[in-house]
């Protein structure tokens, strides 16, 4: 019985260690929390988007928020942001369009930002289409730019809607079409498994809520599985934060929607001038993805491939990005007179 009284460690030692320990990963946290709050990166994203307020009604009645920056009769460009994203999203991308004198319209998608919930949790791709359709209204005819999510609702609006009649370019930037899991590079062996419609939708699913604090380990995580190896800590951080700011009903029924998408013939249907722009380091839509869409397209302008870019190519390479798109603009528009930037480099088909 003496033997195993000395073995025991007290009870007292336990807490005193637990305290120590809780301690010190609060002083790590509040350290993470002042560097954030000095990172000028940071900063200059989160700051408040100063663009004019607009709203939209879908046709199911979900309300959509949207913002239009630039001069009111410059040509529209209509961005749609990503999954678990915001319209704030875009911001690198809309300064450098206003700068160059075009109307930039963002908006939250449903569920997102600042727009309502789905009415009905209705999240199915053909809703997030219909939200495109009403954001373009009886507008000029506009470029439609989504990323992820953004792109993969302008191919089910295309399925459903006469393209011509709204759009005169495209651009998809970071997505796939289908078969998310098929081929992902952050699970490897184990997508064989999770290429099963039923374990693809518990991944995608997931209700899991994110903690409300950033903390180190998980912008190492967000880093690893969605930015490339140039990606600064305040670009990180941005994302972060308005990953834990969507709403996990909205984010696990939108990922259910993708889990079972499948818009590889809907891309057929987007019969304008399209650039597709890829990240060599995306591991969540992989190149191939891009490459797919790209011979599936009637009108491919561009496949191009960023190098050294993970998933969120308009926060990492915002330059490359907006010159890619003005040299679109500028073949469909061929009487705007643009001063472009060097051309970037093409993975695909030429300029």
């Amino acid at each position: 019985m003496a033997n195993r009284r000395r073995g025991r460690v007290p009870a007292g030692a336990l807490t005193v260690s637990a305290v120590a320990a809780g301690a010190a990963g609060l002083a790590l946290e509040r350290r993470h929390l002042r560097r954030l709050a000095r990172d000028d990166d940071y900063a200059r994203l989160s700051t408040k988007l100063d663009g004019r307020a607009l709203t939209a009604r879908s046709v199911d009645g979900t309300e959509l928020h949207a913002q239009e920056f630039g001069p009111p009769g410059g040509d529209t460009v209509v961005l749609a942001h990503g999954w678990t994203e915001q319209l704030g999203f875009w911001r690198p991308v809309i300064e450098r369009l206003a700068e160059r004198g075009l109307r930039a319209v963002a908006y939250d998608l449903r569920g997102h930002g600042r727009s309502d919930p789905a009415v009905d949790h209705d999240y199915s791709l053909e809703r997030f289409g219909e939200d495109l359709e009403t954001v373009l209204g009886a507008r000029q005819r506009a470029t439609v730019v989504g990323h992820s999510l953004g792109a993969m609702s302008i191919a089910a609006w295309a399925e459903h809607h006469e393209v011509g009649a709204r759009a005169k370019a495209a651009v998809l930037v970071n997505t796939g079409l289908g078969d998310l899991i098929s081929g992902h590079l952050l699970f490897g062996q184990l997508a064989k498994w999770l290429k099963h419609p039923a374990a693809s939708r518990v991944v995608l699913g997931s209700r899991a809520r994110m903690p409300g604090v950033s903390s180190p380990l998980q912008q190492a995580a967000i880093r690893y599985m969605a930015f490339g190896p140039t990606a600064t800590a305040g670009q990180v951080a941005f994302y972060e934060r308005m990953l834990m700011d969507c709403s996990p009903d909205a984010r696990a029924a939108t990922g259910v929607a993708l889990s079972d998408m499948n818009l590889h013939e809907a891309v057929s249907k987007l019969t304008v001038p399209t650039l597709v722009v890829a990240g060599d380091r995306d591991r969540l839509t992989p190149p191939a993805h891009a490459r797919r869409i790209a011979e599936t397209l009637p009108h491919l302008q561009a496949l191009i491939e960023l190098p050294d870019t993970g998933h969120m190519s308009p926060l990492e390479r915002p330059q490359e990005l907006t010159t890619a798109l003005l040299q679109l603009i500028d073949e469909v528009s061929p009487q705007r007179a643009w001063r472009l930037p060097s051309p970037v480099r093409s993975g695909g088909e030429g300029f």
